[in-house]
């Protein structure tokens, strides 16, 4: 079940509010681009009429990270391409032990809803929390996000394995491998056996797509 305590932060980011005490780099940007555009709920008919906004955070975005050193000209020598993934490319990191993820956000409405997605997925799976290591140019110029997760070993989970965590964790099955969380208002779409690893008895999460939700 989810502990009182990130149910608390859940809380907060659905509120849109700062989140203290947090030193991550991934709530550090979530609680910037709150402070600098706001912070609201995912409305996915306006999804295109949003694009607009996007890019303005990408170029606040690009700038915060050259003036901060959080902006990376090319990977690490030695990183390995391995495959790509929805909106990432994923690359074997040199140290063997993480995976590296380069992700344009394409899924999500704005930045701000994409950092939500991350620091929700830090909190509920912390087994493969995800790490900034900074922003990059893609294909087209286009900005994205560097992160680093654990490299996880396995096999891929049983469907009816991760309907039972899940719906243990208050989420409800709703259809094909999408899930909804009546507490907080959170959409988790697309949990196939693909973005959850299985190893013993243990499942890990290792790709999340989390929405908040306006409320009716």
């Amino acid at each position: 079940m989810i502990s009182d305590e990130i149910r608390r932060k859940l809380q907060n980011i659905i509120r849109g509010d700062v989140l203290e005490g947090q030193e991550d780099h991934c709530t550090a940007i979530r609680n910037l681009l709150c402070q600098s555009f706001g912070s609201d709920p995912t409305v996915k008919r306006e999804f295109e009429s949003r694009s607009v906004l996007k890019e303005e955070q990408a170029r606040f975005l690009k700038s915060y990270a050259e003036n901060n050193r959080l902006w990376i000209p090319a990977l690490a020598e030695g990183s390995q391409y391995l495959t790509r993934g929805g909106e990432s490319e994923i690359y074997l990191a040199p140290d063997h032990r993480h995976v590296i993820k380069v992700n344009d956000a394409v899924y999500y409405a704005t930045w701000t809803e994409y950092f939500n997605s991350l620091v929700i997925h830090n909190l509920l799976f912390p087994s493969t929390a995800y790490e900034l290591s900074g922003f990059t140019a893609c294909k087209d110029s286009v900005l994205c996000v560097v992160l680093r997760q654990p490299f996880i070993e396995g096999g891929q989970a049983n469907l009816a394995n991760i309907k039972e965590h899940l719906t243990f964790n208050g989420f409800r099955n709703t259809k094909r491998q999408d899930y909804f969380n009546e507490e907080f208002g959170l959409i988790l779409e697309d949990m196939h056996d693909e973005n959850v690893i299985s190893r013993g008895d243990v499942l890990f999460f290792i790709d999340t797509v989390f929405y908040i939700m306006e409320k009716e």
